[in-house]
């Protein structure tokens, strides 16, 4: 896993296997806006040490003139089910970690927990209805 500040991305990603680069890594955002990076293998949770994060997903760089940059980047992270309105402190992270990135969530996802059975769940094509209890969701 890697804390990253500014520099530190660049010099960690080109440490990994060629083969471990070109598919998504886990990232966390902690508490002082610092981008956490880990193999996707890794649980979110243990990305943050068990910590409460600001936002968390996963993320996919290119490395294009020499320059490492966010190719897709999404807030799927069932550990924590970040809100899609975390992207502020991911974009603050990312800067100041100077790592180009689209703008925004390239894949967001909206996840609910259900009132019944206490699950979390991902929300697909807008259908707010738990998957575990066919209970519905709420739409908020």
């Amino acid at each position: 896993m890697s804390d990253h500040r500014t520099g530190r991305p660049r010099r960690w990603m080109t440490g990994q296997a060629a083969n471990e680069r070109d598919e998504p890594f886990t990232f966390v955002i902690d508490l002082h806006g610092v981008l956490r990076l880990a193999p996707r293998r890794s649980e979110h949770v243990a990305c943050a040490g068990g910590d409460p994060v600001l936002s968390a997903g996963e993320i996919t760089f290119s490395h294009e003139g020499g320059r490492w940059s966010v190719r897709e980047i999404g807030n799927q992270s069932t550990g924590y089910c970040p809100a899609v309105t975390s992207w502020p402190a991911v974009a603050i992270a990312l800067d100041h970690a100077g790592i180009p990135h689209p703008g925004a969530f390239t894949h967001p996802i909206t996840f609910r927990h259900c009132p019944r059975c206490a699950s979390s769940s991902i929300v697909k094509d807008d259908h707010f209805v738990c998957p575990t209890c066919d209970t519905p969701l709420p739409s908020t």
